[in-house]
Parts: C-alpha cells; structure tokens; sequence
C-alpha cells in the first residue's frame, strides 16, 4: 500500500525532487563518495535465546566495508551480549543517549559510556521517542543530545519525518525541515551524521513509501541542506530511508540517487536483514 497526501505541497516538493533526477551517484571514492548504509534497529525486542538465533540467521559472506557500512541497534542491555555474538564486520550502537555528561540522571546512558563500551553509534530522534506519549522528546532536546554524542565521539544517526496527519496536511517537507534546523542551530561538523527520513506513517503499518516519493523527500532534505548549510554537506551526507523495508521493495528504492541506504526495523530481526544488506549492489 501506499499513502498520499492531499497534494498540497507537491508542486515544492517536485521542484525539490528535480534536483535529484539524471544525477548518477558516486559511490567511495568518487565525486560524492556517499557510502550505501544500513541501519538495523532492533527496538525494544529480543531475549538472550532470540538474539543468539538472530546472530546466527545473520552470519555470511563478508560485505564491502569500502561500499556498504552496516550498523544493528540492539536494546541497551542487551549490547554487550550482542557484539559479542554478531558478525564483527556489523558495527553496533544504541537506541539513545542522554543530552550531556553523565551523573545523577536515573535510567539513563551517557554518551561516554557508550564510547568506553566500544558502541561508536547512537540512533536519535526516532519517531517513537519523538512522539511516544510517555517519552514526547522535543526537535531541541533531539539536537541538544545529537550534539553532545557526536563531541564525544559516536557517530549519530539522527531521524526526521512526518505523521500521517502532517503528510495529508502538505506538511511533509515542513516538518524535516523544523526537525533539521533544530540541529544546524546546534552543529556545524556534520561529517558523522547519518540522516534517515522515516515516514511515521509508514513504520511498522507496512504501508511504504513509493520510490518516487522516497526520493521527492530525499532531494527536498538535500536541498535544504545545501540551501541552509552547505553544498559540501549536502552532498556528502547519506539519507536513508526507513519505513516498512523490506526484502522486497529495497532493490528498487535503493536504485533512486538520494536514497543512500535504510534503516530497518522489523526487517532487521529476521535474516531477510541480509538481503537488504545486500541491496548496497543494485544502487551502486
């Protein structure tokens, strides 16, 4: 399935997704040298025995570390046990982390800790922190912290988009941008930020994206990074999609120019996770 607006805003973002169109996209080395990145954020899910037999489904052939770079997100808890089990050329990093340094701050993880555990990553700003009831992160605190992680060393993929209702209101491209801005007031070093555009609407309801509007929004992001911060940055930095990928449907939009890999949820708990991996092949 697929879900559409009522077409406010599509004009804007059609001029947006010009910009991508006939661009061919260089892969490491090359002029944009935007490495394919897969993100797989196993959530709050999994037990020891699931994770072991996970571990297992996800063991094969070695992947290009000079084309594709690859990163699971276990629960906290669960990170340690986890590295020890996957595949050492899947990096690993955390769910979240507070905005600072850490002392008497109950149930929460500094960014030092997860450097000194050897997790060079944090996933931030994801829909269900952004919008959860019990947790309602605002686009500041999201920034405030993505800054502070990326000070102490971890690389941050920072997460944007939109609710089935902001879509349906035109509002799509209105909502990456508040939520991308709220960051430029915070960092001027992006070179270790990974962006995913996650469409609310379409995480876990099995309603995605279609290529086409995957890379409409993706051209509008880097358009607006190129336009706020700097073209430099905007060609250099990867977004990925994230919204009910799947084997399926990641060969087709990982071929769309401004579409520089996935972040997985569902998907990244089952060994389909490997074909989606794989998917760095069909985009080069």
């Amino acid at each position: 399935a697929e879900c559409r607006g009522d077409g406010r805003g599509e004009r804007k973002r059609a001029r947006r997704g010009r910009r991508g169109e006939g661009r061919t996209r260089v892969r490491e080395g090359g002029t944009m040298g935007r490495k394919f990145c897969v993100g797989g954020n196993w959530k709050c899910n999994g037990t020891k025995a699931s994770i072991e037999a996970l571990c297992k489904d996800l063991e094969g052939e070695e992947v290009d570390g000079g084309k594709v770079e690859v990163v699971c997100f276990p629960p906290a808890i669960y990170a340690t046990y986890a590295r020890e089990l996957l595949r050492k050329d899947f990096q690993m990093g955390l769910q979240n982390c507070w905005v600072g340094k850490g002392g008497a701050f109950t149930g929460e993880i500094a960014a030092e800790m997860i450097a000194d555990c050897g997790f060079g990553w944090a996933c931030l700003g994801h829909s269900e922190r952004r919008h959860l009831k019990e947790i309602k992160e605002s686009d500041e605190t999201i920034a405030i912290k993505t800054k502070y992680a990326l000070d102490k060393g971890l690389k941050v993929m920072f997460c944007v988009g939109e609710l089935l209702e902001e879509r349906e209101a035109g509002k799509t491209d209105e909502v990456n941008e508040r939520q991308l801005k709220a960051l430029a007031a915070e960092i001027s070093d992006w070179s270790n930020v990974v962006i995913a555009y996650e469409p609310v609407w379409a995480i876990g309801t099995g309603k995605v994206a279609t290529p086409d509007q995957a890379q409409e929004v993706h051209a509008h992001i880097r358009g607006w990074l190129k336009d706020n911060v700097s073209a430099e940055v905007a060609d250099s930095t990867r977004i990925l999609y994230g919204g009910s990928v799947n084997a399926a449907n990641c060969a087709e939009l990982s071929t769309k120019p401004d579409v520089d890999g996935f972040l997985v949820g569902g998907a990244s708990l089952k060994k389909d996770f490997l074909t989606i991996v794989d998917s760095y092949k069909a985009s080069a």
